[in-house]
């Protein structure tokens, strides 16, 4: 059974690279070996265009960085928000995602930046140079959000791309309650004692018995939801660090040098990842997995 192709409100260049795709295996596939590469392949590629928003942002901030010119009219920051917000144009005109993916995204964005208005405040990290941008809200550069966008992007993209199914899914509002947690912790740990190690536990309760099955060719793969998501918060800790590396943020410690940011925000990471989760499962539906679909040749 052929893999099918992407919905119609997404056709075109996806549709196009679908075709190439399908050549592609026609040619290599010969026996269990080379199918077992081909999904291999298949995986990696997939994940890199579900990444595509926010790699085109890190490629932004790098490319800023090492090439922007210090007194160019634009401040840089100026010019990263206006070019993340002609790249989401550019991502909706060519049907790269769907509206329904947009307004998770839009969301996530507006999440995003009500904490990083908060977490600017407190002292959490800093925006160098932000006063001298216009498109800042109180010390915050509007390019941020779309940093935090691009994590419901990513999601968002992933679970349609991957057509993923779900075995012992958790009920929706449970979810919701354990997010609407961990976003007030986000604020609250300021003022009263940080329960992110409750927050931990629940969510081991909640997702830990929740296996996410995913295709990255034609039958789909297991894989315990939990994992999943420890290994995407991975991926994010790695791109905060290029993000810092580019001095676009700093963090207490990282004014004067460069140092890798601490593995204590990869727990910061897997929870805000749940909130993106979380908005992502209430515009998708959860599937159960089809049971002939899913078995492995």
């Amino acid at each position: 059974m052929s893999e099918p192709r992407p919905p119609g409100r997404l056709a075109g260049l996806e549709t196009w690279l679908h075709d190439r795709r399908e050549a592609f295996r026609a040619f290599l596939v010969r026996g269990p070996v080379t199918l077992a590469l081909f999904e291999f392949l298949a995986f990696g590629i997939k994940q890199a265009w579900a990444c595509l928003f926010g790699a085109l942002m890190l490629a932004l901030l790098l490319a800023t960085f090492l090439l922007y010119p210090e007194d160019a009219a634009l401040h840089r920051y100026d010019f990263l928000t206006l070019a993340a917000l002609l790249i989401q144009i550019a991502m909706i005109a060519l049907r790269l995602e769907s509206w329904e993916e947009v307004r998770v995204i839009a969301v996530f964005h507006l999440v995003g930046t009500v904490m990083e208005v908060f977490k600017v405040a407190a002292g959490s990290w800093i925006y160098p140079g932000a006063e001298e941008a216009v498109l800042v809200v109180a010390g915050v550069p509007l390019f941020s959000g779309f940093m935090y966008a691009s994590v419901g992007s990513y999601l968002a993209r992933v679970w349609r791309i991957f057509d993923f199914r779900w075995d012992r899914f958790a009920p929706l509002w449970l979810q919701g309650l354990l997010a609407a947690m961990i976003y007030a912790n986000f604020f609250a740990h300021h003022y009263t004692i940080d329960i992110r190690y409750l927050l931990f536990a629940a969510s081991a309760l909640i997702y830990g018995p929740c296996i996410v099955w995913f295709r990255p060719d034609r039958a789909h793969r297991p894989m315990p939801l939990v994992l999943g998501l420890v290994l995407v918060a991975l991926f994010i800790w790695f791109a905060e660090n290029i993000g810092t590396f580019a001095r676009a943020w700093a963090y207490p410690g990282q004014e004067e040098g460069w140092h890798p940011v601490s593995l204590a925000k990869l727990g910061s990471w897997y929870l805000l990842m749940i909130i993106s989760f979380v908005l992502v499962a209430a515009v998708h539906r959860a599937s159960p997995p089809d049971r002939e679909e899913k078995k492995i040749p």
